[in-house]
């Protein structure tokens, strides 16, 4: 993907944010052909500097050549937005298609069709919030979640398809993400998700997955960076590399996601300046509060706040709302519940829960230590972060949602 399209796509879905208040998808495609003036065609050439996109130029001249374009549909003044079907951007003798649907199938379709007719698509309507399913504010919806294919990810995962998002599935496991989004995609008989293969600790990596998503979709409403590994250990004991590789996926990788994520929510912002977006990191009750002989995990998962603090106040400008959420443990998730590797056989071994005779001994113990008397699941996150985008006025919080162990002070 060049530049001019990493800037422009964004600019493009910006654009249709801004005039239906509605998600939408926007994917690059061939040429149109015989147009017979029904698409919308915009040069950009006073906007570029060299090979270099101005942003805001390109803007205005996107919103005057709309504005134009809906003159010459005469389009009825019912309340109906006069949607074009495709885009076609010049950049001096070059250009790039772009086309526009409620769904990434949607588009898909118009493109295969070669349909850039003009529609018409009812503008958003204000809501009761409290009247309204706390799930329904990801609908149509494009999201991303890191470290998707499996545990809390992949709870995440589900949740947002479940309530109608297009999700993009970013782990290291790309079979496992590519297996679960086949999975998805085939239970639902359409495209609610995207495998994206993602070192999310490499940054050409996370900058290649942006620019997927950017030419796959056109941009992004909400990021949950959620990829982290552990590497519990003694200060006495645990070896220099153990410590950097949990750093820099927990830590140093949340600000790569974040850099790149808020580069393409940015441009986006341009041209959909009341469009609020989401970044969320899905933290730890170990952000909270120390964890005994498993401080290079805690280190980071603290220094992930401090981030989350420090982003909210610069990003807002864009829009951009940055949160945290503060998970309590994931018992019967692979890390912990894993019949060979999980926490619960090793404690068992190590004899670290005194009389523990059974797997079930040792958590029954750590359950006892949640007022609730439960470990968190995917549906208690997802409850989190459905208030969190939802919550329009709450920006650099880190919310926990630990059944009453650990609490803010």
């Amino acid at each position: 993907m060049t530049a001019e399209q990493m800037v422009l796509a964004p600019l493009v879905r910006g654009l249709m944010l801004h005039i239906t208040g509605k998600p939408c998808v926007v994917i690059e495609g061939a040429e149109l052909g015989d147009q017979t003036n029904r698409s919308l065609e915009v040069d950009i050439a006073p906007a570029l500097n060299g090979k270099r996109v101005d942003p805001t130029a390109a803007a205005k001249l996107l919103s005057q050549s709309y504005m134009e374009w809906v003159q010459r549909q005469k389009a009825a003044s019912d309340g109906c937005c006069t949607l074009p079907g495709a885009i076609r951007v010049w950049a001096g003798n070059r250009s790039i298609n772009f086309w526009i649907g409620e769904t990434l199938d949607a588009a898909r379709q118009r493109r295969s069709k070669n349909d850039f007719s003009a529609w018409r698509l009812e503008p958003a309507r204000r809501k009761d919030a409290l009247a309204t399913a706390r799930g329904s504010v990801v609908k149509g919806r494009i999201a991303l979640v890191t470290g998707g294919a499996q545990g809390f990810g992949e709870e995440i995962v589900r949740g947002l398809t479940g309530s109608g998002a297009l999700v993009f599935i970013a782990d290291l496991n790309l079979e496992g993400a590519s297996e679960l989004a086949e999975r998805l995609n085939s239970d639902v008989g359409r495209t609610v998700a995207v495998p994206v293969g993602c070192n999310v600790a490499d940054e050409a990596s996370v900058e290649a997955m942006f620019a997927l998503i950017s030419s796959t979709a056109g941009g992004l409403d909400l990021c949950v960076s959620n990829a982290g590994v552990l590497r519990a250990g003694s200060v006495l004991d645990l070896e220099a590399n153990d410590f950097r590789f949990v750093t820099e996926v927990n830590y140093t990788a949340f600000f790569l996601v974040t850099k790149h994520a808020a580069r393409l929510l940015r441009s986006q912002s341009i041209t959909a300046p009341g469009w609020m977006t989401d970044i969320v990191q899905i933290n730890s009750k170990s952000g909270l509060e120390g964890s005994n002989k498993n401080g290079a995990y805690a280190g980071g998962k603290f220094g992930g706040i401090g981030l989350v603090q420090s982003y909210a106040l610069e990003l807002i400008e864009y829009g951009i709302k940055v949160n945290a959420i503060c998970p309590g443990n994931f018992f019967d998730g692979p890390l912990w519940s894993d019949p060979e590797k999980g926490l619960f056989v090793q404690y068992l071994a190590a004899g670290k829960v005194p009389g523990a005779e059974t797997v079930e001994d040792v958590k029954a113990s750590y359950e006892s230590k949640v007022p609730m008397g439960r470990g968190c699941t995917g549906a208690d996150v997802m409850r989190a972060l459905y208030y969190l985008i939802e919550q329009a006025y709450e920006t650099g919080q880190a919310l926990p949602v630990t059944g009453g162990q650990v609490m803010l002070r």
